[in-house]
């Protein structure tokens, strides 16, 4: 069964040269960016990968140029609210984008973002049951015959390239060559269908990976380009046009590194609440609270469901008739999720989506030994679930804000925070995206959900977002090198050498991604905290939260200084 998840019939525009503006925006967005268009749940183009081309890069910009051109041209119209925000927001991602196009820091130097279109370009096929499986097999097909190409243009776009995202890329191969060689076959055995045309696309593709990893290995490797930042200027763009603050880099590095001595403190002078002597001591003993093997997979929706029921008996929001059903990892996907992008909850396609989302858990090996399946559990432990998979993830956080956001009035905000081959739609969508959920996280503690000892990893979970926002500035802006920034993760948010190393490389391809996390949730809070005071005893939290949430995944930025707005006009939330 699927569910064509529309938004209600659109009211006509005031403003019909805008909304056919929007059109070709999307249009434009979709044509140029198929495997995002596919996650999406826009179908038109299942069947092609991107053309990063020096013809399709310059075809992408030439497109941009003019929309941006025909949008300063706009004859004035009386805007809606919704309307206004996309258009800010719109042009906003278009400026980005033009950057991102002619820089070096994405489709000249950044090897790993073709492979992840490579092979997502499949995977986004495989994931729901969008279409009948025949459809998707034979767009699945088509896509794979196309990975030589696209390989091909990343070989000739690529010239030099940091190490480590170039050793990034060469793991995204190995996982690409563990779904063509095995995977395919996994998942047609799965569904007992026989399909020798996907099969001859997996090998041609799994050919052109291996080429594709040899020149990776055997050449790129040996031209390293230790410009890991993609320089201030820049990243005043992403802080502007992106996420909407008017602050500097410095003022961003001081109040992160404010939130980060008090969470410090706290895990310090906390840590004896649990009868330990450091952060680290008391943080441990969540290890110790796992379930049974026998109980690890029903875990997650008990829950589940224990979250619901705290978010609806404490009226924090309106909860949507949309469940989760957690799921192992199905097989097909086993061999190469360990080295690539993928994801335990990837955000529902914001068009014709299932009317259950799976969430695919990591599965609990039944052959391996008791020592084997405590370590297991041990890392999947009570308070990883809940915070985590069900709270963050699956329930109030990404998932409830999500269902929001399909029913938004904004356009864009409908899709911006669907989750994409290496990152979500539109960079935009982020401090919604990851301060809602973060924030989501602190909401459900005040009902009591959280035991005390989760309550207190939580500010453990603000030191890292407080270390990211540092790091994304300062390695960004030339104040740290990667070493450096790995370093500050393990000294200052207790990170693991690997967990530090692979965050800082991960900041390093994304700039501007890593601080969304403390100034998404910070602002929410804020916003709360004033329309609270100014309302007083009239303060509905719920209504704050439904009509918060209604803007969809647009920037929180803009849709506080709406509300704002709306509050000192008397119109409460949206009333």
């Amino acid at each position: 069964m699927i569910l064509e998840a529309r938004p209600p019939a659109a009211q006509p525009s005031a403003a019909p040269d805008f909304s056919r503006w929007m059109d070709d925006f999307f249009a434009s967005y979709y044509l140029r960016r198929p495997v995002s268009a596919t996650f999406i749940g826009e179908h038109r183009y299942d069947a092609q990968l991107p053309d990063f081309s020096e013809n399709g890069l310059g075809d992408c910009v030439a497109d941009m140029k003019r929309l941006l051109e025909r949008l300063q041209a706009l004859p004035p119209e009386p805007l809606s609210p919704a309307e206004s925000l996309d258009r800010t927001v719109a042009e906003g991602f278009l400026r980005i984008q033009l950057w991102e196009y002619g820089s070096d820091h994405f489709f000249r130097r950044n090897p790993s973002f073709y492979a992840g279109e490579a092979v997502f370009g499949a995977i986004a096929l495989f994931l729901t049951p969008f279409a009948p499986l025949s459809e998707r097999l034979s767009a699945a097909a088509e896509r794979l015959r196309a990975i030589p190409n696209l390989l091909r243009q990343a070989r000739e776009n690529v010239r030099e390239a940091p190490a480590e995202w170039t050793e990034r890329a060469i793991r995204e191969c190995d996982g690409s060559l563990a779904l063509y060689r095995d995977g395919i076959e996994l998942l047609l055995a799965d569904e007992r269908h026989d399909d020798p045309r996907l099969l001859d696309a997996a090998g041609l593709a799994a050919r052109a990976t291996v080429e594709f990893r040899t020149y990776l290995h055997d050449e790129l490797a040996k031209r390293p380009d230790e410009a890991y930042g993609c320089g201030e200027e820049p990243f005043d763009l992403l802080i502007r046009q992106g996420h909407f603050l008017d602050l500097t880099g410095a003022q961003i590095v001081d109040y992160a590194e404010n939130a980060l001595a008090e969470a410090e403190a706290r895990l310090a002078v906390q840590a004896r609440c649990f009868g330990a002597q450091t952060a680290d001591e008391a943080l441990a003993q969540l290890a110790d609270l796992h379930p049974p093997a026998a109980r690890y997979h029903s875990r997650y929706a008990e829950l589940w469901e224990d979250c619901r029921a705290a978010a609806v008996d404490n009226r924090l929001l309106t909860w949507p008739d949309f469940p989760i059903e957690y799921a192992p990892r199905p097989r097909w996907a086993q061999g190469a999720a360990p080295h690539l992008y993928f994801l335990f909850y990837r955000s529902p396609a914001a068009f014709r989506r299932p009317p259950v989302h799976r969430y695919l858990i990591a599965p609990l090996d039944e052959s391996a030994t008791p020592v084997e399946q405590e370590a297991f559990l041990r890392a999947n432990n009570d308070s990883v679930i809940k915070l985590n998979h069900v709270v963050h993830h699956g329930a109030i956080g990404h998932h409830v804000q999500n269902w929001h956001a399909s029913r938004a009035g904004s356009r864009i905000g409908r899709i911006a925070a669907v989750d994409c081959a290496s990152r979500i739609a539109l960079f935009s969508a982020g401090t919604m995206a990851e301060g809602w959920a973060c924030y989501a996280t602190n909401l459900i503690g005040e009902t009591g959900f959280l035991t005390p000892l989760e309550s207190y990893s939580e500010y453990q979970s603000r030191r890292r977002m407080a270390a990211r926002a540092v790091v994304d500035v300062k390695l960004h802006c030339g104040e740290f090198t990667l070493d450096q920034a790995a370093c500050f993760y393990q000294l200052r948010a207790g990170m693991s050498p690997g967990a530090a190393r692979g965050e800082t490389v991960k900041n390093s391809m994304f700039p501007g991604a890593a601080m969304m996390y403390l100034f998404g949730c910070d602002m929410i809070q804020d916003l709360r905290r004033e329309l609270s005071s100014r309302h007083g005893d009239g303060f509905d939290l719920a209504a704050f939260h439904d009509r918060f949430l209604s803007y969809g995944s647009l920037p929180v930025a803009l849709i506080a200084a709406d509300m704002r707005r709306e509050a000192a006009h008397d119109h409460p939330f949206g009333d």
